[in-house]
């Protein structure tokens, strides 16, 4: 009987794991996100799957060991002329697998179940990063990474610096004794926006930025009637920057889901980077910005530069 392609690349990808765990007796073990013991004895050649996940690699200083993205890793730049594997929701296991990977990180979400199953199978030790939209959450993916590639002390190191600044962030929010309400605008289609109900992402920045979402009710991204959001009364509309909707503020507040609210009334329409609902190592800072530009006469402190939100971090070893 012959093997599918798939199959083959399974089998090669087997081969070169067994070679590196008899090149090697030094391994260490993590439980991922899906509650699988995983063992990793090599970090030479990663995969990244998630904005999250890269960001932190690299911090960590495996930015050099990086051989293949998702194309929701934008940052650093250098990520660019890195080999795409798509999107992380429609992941190709032969894809991925042909590259010869030491090492998959995905985050927590990534698809198709069946797509996740076929790597999870395969001898190419891959781990689910565990997803969360809070501090905490920030926190541990950062641990859980750090761990993975064999460095847990630089992991708790870079959690401590982590852990300062949302501290920094909670003192700043204190600062803002009335809260403004917004709504994350997603997409917009036939003049109807998608927006961001609870537990998302969005919510969660939100919270960190001491913003309200104006829509209640709503679990994950929706589409809203004009009504609904019009009782949302929401202060700011908050949109994606890379989605490029192309909608300047006059054309926003035209829709019938936002004419006569406060947001159309102040024209408060706010676009932000993708990495602000990726809850990786730069969500401090994008909370913090976000709260300046909600809050522009509170005049908030700035939170301090970190090696990861610079340009480019720097390769640490």
């Amino acid at each position: 009987m012959k093997h599918t392609r798939l199959q083959s690349v399974i089998f090669a990808a087997a081969m070169l794991a067994a070679t590196s765990l008899s090149a090697s007796a030094d391994s260490w073990k993590v439980k991922d996100a899906a509650g699988k013991t995983i063992e990793i004895a090599d970090t030479s050649k990663i995969v990244t799957i998630g904005g999250a996940v890269t960001e932190i690699v690299y911090a960590l200083g495996f930015g050099d060991r990086v051989v293949a993205v998702d194309i929701t890793s934008m940052y650093p730049a250098s990520v660019k002329s890195l080999p795409s594997i798509g999107y992380m929701r429609a992941l190709s296991p032969e894809g991925v697998l042909a590259l010869a990977p030491t090492l998959v990180l995905a985050i927590e979400g990534s698809g198709p179940p069946d797509a996740v199953e076929v790597l999870s199978r395969a001898s190419v030790p891959f781990a689910l990063v565990p997803e969360g939209f809070d501090e905490q959450s920030v926190l541990k993916k950062v641990r859980f990474i750090a761990q993975a590639l064999g460095v847990p002390e630089k992991g708790e190191a870079m959690a401590k610096q982590i852990a300062e600044d949302f501290a920094a962030l909670n003192a700043m929010r204190a600062k803002i004794s009335k809260r403004r309400s917004a709504v994350f605008v997603l997409a917009v289609g036939n003049g109807s926006p998608t927006v961001a109900g609870e537990h998302t992402a969005a919510e969660g920045i939100f919270h960190l930025a001491g913003v309200d979402n104006a829509i209640k009710g709503i679990n994950g991204y929706k589409p809203a009637t004009p009504e609904a959001t019009l009782a949302a009364q929401p202060e700011a509309v908050i949109t994606m920057l890379e989605r490029n909707h192309g909608l300047e503020a006059e054309v926003m507040f035209a829709l019938p889901a936002f004419v006569g609210t406060p947001a159309a009334r102040d024209k408060r329409l706010i676009s932000v980077p993708s990495y602000y609902l990726s809850f990786g190592p730069r969500t401090a800072h994008a909370a913090n910005k976000l709260a300046t530009q909600i809050y522009p006469e509170l005049s908030l402190p700035q939170l301090p530069p970190r090696p990861w939100t610079a340009a480019e971090p720097a390769a640490a070893r």
